[in-house]
């Protein structure tokens, strides 16, 4: 009997040593459960937080896209906030919004409009003048070149010597919304060719700014051409980008270059920029070309690109300047006149009929020849200062305009008759 009873006590401590182990497996479950359900209700509840946060930003930024809204119509006052010298008789304005409110942002490339009271005219003097940086919340940027005046007809140093001797720190301007259809489109991760000269930098500057701000690694070429060092703008700051970026390929060509300029490191290339230089330094014409720059050099690297065999679609270009616009215009407008019927233009208010010359590059041209004063700009296609109502007929645009008008209407700095028209002016 004793070893029965020996039997039943390790029958018991079994039973009860399997009755703890139950236990704790039971009270393990429960504590992971708990543990689990805590861990769970503490993900639910960073995730609503994440979840209120992120609806709190996003009402934030709908609050300032609201205040700063789309470009505005019309004028909008700006003061100079700074006023930086630079190489080749150039200089950087940086606008703030005189009412401290947030501005839109601008697509690279585009342009600013000015309404400049100059002393001596009789009217406001209309101005455009492409953005040279990256889009900044509280301020824009614009780069101006001093240009001595040219022809009597085309005064082009006008405003830029306005803006050098008279536009100071604190100065209040009147200034249209960005606009402009040439721009760069960075969305896209097409490698690009950005090409100037002169002062024509300055949009392909904001373009490059741009794609170095949203941190791009987009291939891009870019060619600057002016006569040396002296002129050169914006030359540490482009060099600088260089240096940091592999992904741009500087190469800056100096047609007369100074005696302490040094190739290799002012500059790459002794000459100017053509596309022949291209065809030796790219892989292929396979690239999306921005560029800007005097009549001449426009014209000449155009032409030479859709000889190379470059689409006309992947060639973005914006000339500056009344002399530019002309020298474009010059050449369509005697292919598609020479041998056309000869039609009139009548200037109704005016009460002047003439067959059209296709001599004048533009309607803006061909009224002022006849006496007939029309308003003007920027000669550019760009302000919509020569805006002139059609009473019938139809034009054609020599150069893209900065924003088409409306039905009806016509930009008479870059338009050009199909045949009869009336122009109520």
């Amino acid at each position: 009997m004793p070893e029965l009873s020996l039997l039943n006590i390790f029958l018991l401590l079994g039973g009860a040593l399997l009755i703890a182990l139950v236990a704790g497996q039971l009270v393990a479950l429960v504590v992971g459960e708990t543990r689990q359900l805590r861990a769970q209700s503490l993900s639910e509840h960073v995730a609503r937080e994440l979840l209120l946060t992120s609806l709190a930003s996003a009402r934030r930024a709908q609050r300032k896209a609201e205040e700063a809204g789309a470009p505005w119509n019309g004028i909008r006052k700006f003061s100079v906030a700074r006023k930086v010298a630079d190489r080749g008789d150039a200089c950087s304005f940086y606008l703030a919004p005189h009412d401290k409110k947030s501005l839109p942002a601008f697509k690279p490339g585009q342009y600013l409009t000015f309404e400049l009271d100059i002393p001596g005219q009789k009217k406001k003097v209309i101005r455009c003048y492409s953005l040279s940086d990256s889009n900044h919340p509280d301020f824009y940027r614009v780069t101006i070149k001093r240009c001595p005046p040219s022809k009597p007809e085309h005064p082009s140093g006008l405003s830029s010597n306005f803006f050098h001797d008279h536009i100071q720190e604190g100065t209040i301007l009147d200034v249209k919304a960005p606009g402009g259809h040439f721009f760069l489109d960075t969305s896209k991760e097409v490698p690009v060719v950005l090409i100037s000269a002169g002062v024509g930098i300055t949009p392909c500057l904001s373009m490059m700014n741009e794609l170095i701000e949203l941190g791009s690694k987009r291939e891009i070429w870019w060619f600057f051409g002016c006569r040396n060092s002296g002129d050169h703008i914006m030359k540490e700051h482009v060099a600088e980008l260089a240096a940091k970026h592999e992904n741009i390929r500087l190469h800056v060509c100096y047609s007369a270059p100074g005696p302490t300029d040094e190739e290799g490191t002012d500059y790459q290339h002794k000459g100017r920029v053509t596309v022949d230089l291209f065809k030796e330094l790219l892989p292929s014409n396979n690239y999306d070309y921005y560029m800007c720059g005097p009549g001449p050099f426009m014209e000449s690297i155009t032409t030479a690109l859709t000889e190379w065999g470059v689409p006309d679609n992947r060639v973005h270009f914006e000339a500056f300047g009344p002399a530019s616009v002309k020298k474009k215009a010059a050449a369509p407008v005697t292919a598609e006149t020479s041998a056309a019927p000869a039609f009139k233009v009548t200037f109704g208010k005016s009460g002047q009929t003439a067959d059209w010359n296709a001599k004048f590059g533009n309607l803006l041209e061909f009224a002022t020849s006849l006496g007939v004063a029309l308003p003007s700009g920027c000669c550019a296609g760009q302000c919509g200062t020569c805006l002139t109502a059609i009473r019938s007929g139809n034009v054609i645009y020599a150069n893209e305009p900065g924003s088409k008008p409306e039905p009806g209407t016509c930009l008479a700095c870059v338009a050009l008759p199909q045949g009869d028209l009336v122009l109520d002016a």
